[in-house]
């Protein structure tokens, strides 16, 4: 952690909904003049499309597993390193995994499923924004989560995250149900070690829950919409992070309190009540940021 430079981490497995609060948090940055360097989870996957279709048929002939969620398909001493160096100085390192044609277009030479060369980045930024997989991970050998200051969990309840993963990967990369069921096996073992975890770490947890039968995602034919779930939004120490919950009460209709550290809000009115909490938030982290000499001046 570093009230210098801050760091922000949006954490959540792939269909979780983490691109979702990414742009909730690019409203808030830009709204309130915040400059944030950005870095992206995918950037520290150890290999590239094409290499970690090669390792995977490899760790299959072996009997081993293998997958995105865990330490083998990933660096996170890289990660590790990266969050220190910004709590650090203000300047971390990344790069760019190119996820489709529209991505690599800049760059000359490479392709979709590639990664940019790595680069300082963080100059003149007010404070660090990751979202990814892995933002508050801690394993034996690394702990990424010590150098956050505000980790946010994005997990809908596992029903619900497959069906938007068999939706996705079907519609999106024409895999087949079985070929998704079979990728979905072979990350379980990871994404309980792994991914998990790092919602017992994080400040604030958004979980969406849908009103509709979910309880065989392998059959649904749609994903449950926003007005048809709430969102579950539990904090870990609400005194810590100066939650108004009378005034979240107030300014979010049909919202209420399930726990003494949780409140619950329509689907629909997720993004808006994102805003409403972190804001606050980060005006907080900022302005200590600037009163000790960092971000911008």
């Amino acid at each position: 952690m570093s009230a210098k430079h801050p760091i922000i981490a949006v954490t959540g497995s792939s269909g979780a909904g983490t691109s979702t609060v990414k742009v909730a948090f690019e409203h808030i940055f830009r709204r309130e003049q915040i400059a944030p360097a950005i870095i992206e989870g995918d950037a520290f996957h150890r290999f590239n499309r094409q290499e970690m279709r090669e390792q995977l048929a490899k760790a299959v002939a072996e009997g081993r597993n293998l997958s995105h969620f865990g330490p083998e398909a990933n660096l996170f001493g890289e990660l590790e390193e990266s969050f220190r160096r910004y709590a650090e100085s203000g300047i971390c390192n990344r790069r760019r995994y190119l996820h489709n044609e529209e991505e690599a277009a800049p760059y000359e030479g490479l392709g979709p499923g590639e990664f940019t060369a790595w680069e300082e980045a963080g100059q003149g930024s007010d404070l660090l924004f990751y979202e990814g997989l892995h933002g508050g991970v801690v394993t034996e050998e690394h702990n990424v989560a010590q150098h956050v200051d505000l980790l946010v969990g994005v997990t809908p309840i596992v029903n619900l995250e497959w069906i938007q993963k068999i939706h996705r990967d079907g519609a999106k990369r024409g895999y087949t149900a079985e070929t998704i069921v079979d990728t979905i096996l072979r990350r379980m073992p990871d994404y309980v070690n792994y991914i998990t975890p790092q919602f017992s770490r994080s400040d604030i947890n958004f979980q969406r829950v849908p009103t509709v039968d979910t309880s065989n995602p392998f059959i649904a034919r749609d994903i449950p919409t926003l007005d048809e779930s709430f969102t579950v939004i539990r904090f870990r120490n609400p005194e810590r992070l100066k939650i108004d919950f009378p005034y979240l009460l107030s300014m979010i209709p049909n919202s209420f309190m399930s726990r003494r550290n949780s409140i619950v809000v329509p689907g629909g009115k997720t993004g808006f009540a994102m805003e409403l909490i972190v804001t606050p938030i980060i005006h907080e982290l900022v302005e200590k940021s600037r009163e000790l000499g960092g971000g911008r001046t």
